[in-house]
């Protein structure tokens, strides 16, 4: 049967013979796609009386939504908090090779640095869909300097700042530029931090708790301002306490605001976390697992000194220390590697894991309406997975931009 094209002249792609995340299931169903567009086939047959131009084998793949990074310092010898001349070109680098590693979207991560660099990179930075260029831009996630001196973890102290004269004003000091931020970590038991975090939301940005030494009460204060997402739980924060579990009691808070979701990063790399936190983390509130991979730069290169802001890291293994030191500093993790160990060490569902780099942080950023899902009329930004999780082949809008040598449909 032709396609009807008085609806539209672009052609109809039918991937066959797969499994696809949809409601939360592998479901075994065929995927349609029409101009970078999941489609609904009964409306397709019933409505248009179209069907499929070009079919495709997908091979007992598992499809899933691309995965979601909003915590990425760089990679690949790119370190996004360094002032050059170029930053775009540094993006781009990183934004096509995580393709291989099934991220479609992510934010560019920045730590603490002086103004100068906040200065000089963020008008570099633009909000971009992906394609065969990389994956998309969906703003900067600024990781401090508004963050506590004692949980700095590897972020310089000389560098941190508070809200003590200006609140707002101090931020925008600091940073100048905003239109392209998406998330700004900060340390919600600053003073005047409540009237920054609400302004913040009002401009439309996440608000991320972390590097912070908050008791409870104040995590769920800066919640009920606007706050919805904890960076890297259980690092650089106060460990739990059964009489004051910081800011890790937000889990199962029952003073969340009604119809709020706080959702919460972990890096998934076996050095960071323990797998026993990682079950605890998950099975206290699952629906809220963010994965990231907080990244530096020598993510993708061999083990040796790479840079993270200002400061030199030192790469041995999975273990990335701030040189001279044992401080954890980020990590060289990629984000499929995340996802199997989460899998791995929580015994979760393929589709939780899977969830937790898709459907989670596209909530996280209120985008779960174009991203995340494989639901109709979202963008058709996906994977084709083995069973063991190991990408395949990455698609964004509908359009092939990395495969394995041996997997090409």
């Amino acid at each position: 049967m032709p396609s009807n094209k008085s609806v539209s002249d672009a052609p109809i792609f039918q991937f066959t013979n797969c499994r696809i995340l949809r409601s939360h299931q592998l479901q075994r169903e065929d995927l349609w796609v029409r101009e970078g567009k999941i489609l609904n086939p009964e409306k397709l047959f019933f409505d248009e009386k179209g069907s499929a131009d070009i079919q495709l084998n997908c091979k007992d793949s598992i499809i899933a939504p691309g995965f979601i990074d909003v915590q990425i310092n760089g990679g690949f010898g790119v370190d996004f908090s360094l002032a050059t001349d170029d930053v775009q070109s540094g993006i781009s680098l990183v934004s096509q090779k995580i393709l291989s590693h099934g991220v479609t979207s992510f934010c560019p991560t920045l730590v603490t640095s002086p103004p100068s660099v906040y200065h000089k990179v963020l008008p570099q930075i633009s909000v971009r869909n992906g394609g065969p260029h990389g994956a998309g831009i969906l703003g900067a996630h600024l990781e401090g300097p508004f963050i506590s001196k004692e949980k700095k973890g590897a972020h310089p102290e000389h560098y941190l700042s508070t809200f003590d004269s200006g609140a707002f004003q101090d931020l925008l000091a600091t940073y100048r530029y905003l239109d392209c931020v998406r998330i700004i970590t900060l340390a919600p038991e600053m003073k005047r931090s409540s009237e920054v975090i609400q302004e913040l939301t009002r401009r439309g940005i996440c608000v991320s708790l972390g590097h912070s030494v908050a008791n409870l009460s104040q995590a769920e204060e800066a919640v009920r301002h606007g706050a919805t997402f904890i960076t890297h739980l259980f690092n650089a924060m106060l460990p739990f306490h059964h009489r004051d579990p910081g800011i890790v009691g937000l889990l199962t808070s029952d003073q969340i605001p009604a119809r709020r979701r706080v959702f919460y990063g972990m890096i998934s790399d076996g050095i960071h976390t323990n797998p026993a936190a990682l079950r605890i983390a998950h099975r206290a509130h699952p629906k809220g697992l963010v994965l990231v991979t907080d990244a530096i730069a020598g993510m993708g290169l061999a083990p040796g000194r790479h840079t993270l802001g200002q400061q030199v890291v030192e790469v041995d293994g999975l273990n990335t220390y701030i040189a001279g030191t044992k401080t954890l500093s980020g990590s060289v993790a990629t984000m499929d590697s995340c996802v199997r160990h989460f899998l791995e060490a929580t015994g979760c569902t393929v589709e939780t894991a899977l969830e937790a780099a898709s459907l989670h942080p596209a909530q996280l950023l209120g985008i779960e309406h174009r991203k995340g899902t494989l639901n109709y009329d979202n963008d058709a930004d996906f994977l084709l997975l083995d069973n063991s999780l190991h990408v395949r082949a990455t698609y964004i809008a509908g359009e092939r931009v990395w495969s394995q040598d041996i997997f090409t449909i």
